[in-house]
């Protein structure tokens, strides 16, 4: 030991040295002895470590929390099970009766009625895409909006301001409105998501839906191609429940990120046991069925307002990540907003899309009203990554 204790049963030094150290003990008191000879026993580089190094280390953890977390998910949570994919046949001069038998499916003497039901928040752009993709085959239109987003923010009714864009589906359109429940307290976003798809059930009851109609659940940036449905409403012996595959993007069509989003579903109506969901719901799925284009707004403000009101809200985790000019510098790189990790069940997977989302050039293959406004929304397409800032 560097030090011990005296006959009188005090501390000094063991070497020589430490008169000043045995001295303070007499003028000072013991607890001054024993801390100078301490630290005459602590060397600079374990002072740096315990003071600098330490520190550092905890405050990287904290900042890096959902990172490690999403990293080491293969150690915690297995994949989920596959998919049973039908391969997706189609051509436009392909007849019905052709792709239908390509599919493994009959034909039928008339099509399905076809209803599209969405919860709205403010991507006016994105529904007037989906619902000028989707018009030749939906019979009707079902929309619902809240005044509260999910994590309980009040907004304004948007679609209602701006009902009067929409005056080309108004005959097929059941809209509907309910008041956000605002419980104070209630942390859980996925509450009020929940409540809202029970109240669109009740909506598309009032829409008319009936047994063996096809029903489209999706978000609205979640849009199914028009041949998809066409074919889904043609065909007979289409499972009941099947989830489309759909090409994944992020803030426009110029940054392709996979084709593993899988959450949009057709489903033929059951009276009394088909429930609006945004879950799996069945093991089958049909390939190359559309596009997701996710946070792929025109403005600045929609992305700080989505960033705040979606039920991940949780991953704005410092306020900096909210600056306007480091939203629009993430867009034009094709980074993440929330600056997380990949959402993957593999290490190979996680490493695999780390970093920026690669640009792409190509165009082909998109909604077809989107190429035909392509002035209006070319902040959707690529070399155009710059946003307006309200």
């Amino acid at each position: 030991m560097w030090w011990m204790m005296g006959e009188n049963g005090g501390h000094y030094c063991s070497k020589k040295s430490d008169d000043l150290c045995g001295s303070q003990e007499s003028d000072r008191g013991f607890g001054m002895s024993r801390l100078c000879c301490i630290l005459r026993g602590v060397d600079l580089k374990s002072i740096l470590f315990l003071l600098v190094i330490v520190p550092m280390c905890v405050l990287g953890v904290y900042i890096n929390a959902l990172k490690i977390s999403y990293f080491l998910r293969p150690l915690w949570e297995s994949p989920p099970k596959p998919f049973h994919e039908i391969p997706h046949y189609h051509h436009e001069n392909a007849s019905m009766e052709s792709l239908c038998k390509l599919h493994g499916w009959g034909t039928r003497e008339y099509p399905r009625r076809v209803y599209d039901a969405v919860l709205f928040s403010t991507e006016v752009e994105l529904l007037t895409i989906r619902w000028k993709e989707l018009y030749p085959y939906v019979t009707q239109f079902v929309l619902l909006e809240s005044n509260s987003t999910f994590t309980g923010l009040p907004k304004p009714l948007v679609f209602a301001g701006h009902r009067d864009e929409f005056k080309f589906i108004e005959p097929r359109l059941t809209y509907g409105s309910i008041g956000g429940r605002f419980k104070k307290g209630e942390k859980n976003p996925f509450y009020e998501e929940a409540y809202q798809r029970i109240a669109l059930d009740q909506l598309l009851r009032i829409a008319g839906i009936t047994d063996d109609d096809l029903l489209i659940m999706s978000d609205v940036d979640e849009i199914p191609s028009r041949h998809t449905i066409n074919l889904l409403r043609w065909c007979d012996d289409v499972p009941p429940i099947l989830h489309l595959r759909l090409k994944n993007y992020l803030y426009s069509f110029e940054f392709p990120v996979d084709d593993k989003s899988w959450r949009a579903s057709v489903h033929r109506y059951q009276t009394g046991k088909t429930r609006y969901a945004h879950y799996r719901q069945s093991d089958v799925i049909l390939a190359d069925s559309g596009w997701h284009c996710s946070f792929c707004f025109h403005r600045i403000s929609e992305f700080l307002f989505k960033m705040k009101a979606y039920s991940h809200y949780d991953r704005v985790r410092f306020a900096h990540y909210l600056n306007p000019k480091r939203v629009q510098r993430v867009i034009c790189s094709g980074a993440d907003l929330f600056d997380m990790i990949p959402e993957e069940y593999t290490f190979k997977d996680i490493i695999g899309k780390m970093g920026p989302i690669p640009h792409s050039y190509s165009a082909v293959h998109l909604p077809a009203y989107l190429l035909e406004n392509a002035e209006k929304y070319k902040f959707l397409l690529p070399g155009n990554c710059l946003r307006d800032d309200e």
